[in-house]
């Protein structure tokens, strides 16, 4: 498949058959994820796999959008690993885990999965029930499961923006 194929084929699937992730589907997708660039290739994340009872539950408690899923990767970023740029002090943390949050979309997309990005979870509570250090950030979190046979796209998912809306040529 081409990726051109892939990221038009891949949606926020919410809808799951309940089925434990196959582990060898796991490690393919985060072996994929250690190959995303970060800022200086300082890496300054930590990918959380959250697959036990205990652990999804606070996911649940964090967050509505859990869909019901088997396992989830949480993408966080160390704060005292981050590089920082030295004209504004602007961090690549969120850069560096939205990055490596791609590829773990089109991952597990390529593999036969389906997950959707769910920023929509409050960091605190997820980083008390998973007993985060507090230099550690939240940003990214993944539910992923094999798709429902009911599983669809929403509505909006193509609507998309005409280029020359969003594409400005200086």
């Amino acid at each position: 498949m081409t990726f051109e194929a892939l990221a038009k084929e891949r949606y926020s699937c919410r809808t799951f058959t309940g089925d434990k992730v196959d582990p060898k589907l796991t490690e393919q997708i985060l072996d994929i994820c250690l190959t995303a660039p970060t800022a200086h290739n300082n890496w300054p994340l930590e990918i959380f796999v959250i697959e036990s009872d205990e652990a999804i539950q606070g996911v649940k408690a964090s967050t509505r959008s859990h869909f019901d899923a088997t396992l989830f990767i949480l993408v966080c970023y160390d704060r005292e690993k981050v590089w920082v740029r030295r004209f504004d002090q602007a961090h690549s943390g969120i850069d560096d885990a939205a990055i490596a949050g791609c590829h773990i979309m089109f991952a597990a997309e390529s593999l036969g999965l389906g997950t959707t990005w769910v920023k929509a979870f409050d960091p605190a509570v997820l980083a008390e029930k998973l007993a985060l250090p507090e230099h550690i950030v939240p940003v990214c979190l993944f539910p992923l499961g094999y798709k429902a046979a009911d599983a669809k796209p929403s509505p909006s998912h193509t609507v998309r923006p005409a280029k020359e809306d969003v594409v400005k040529r200086i």
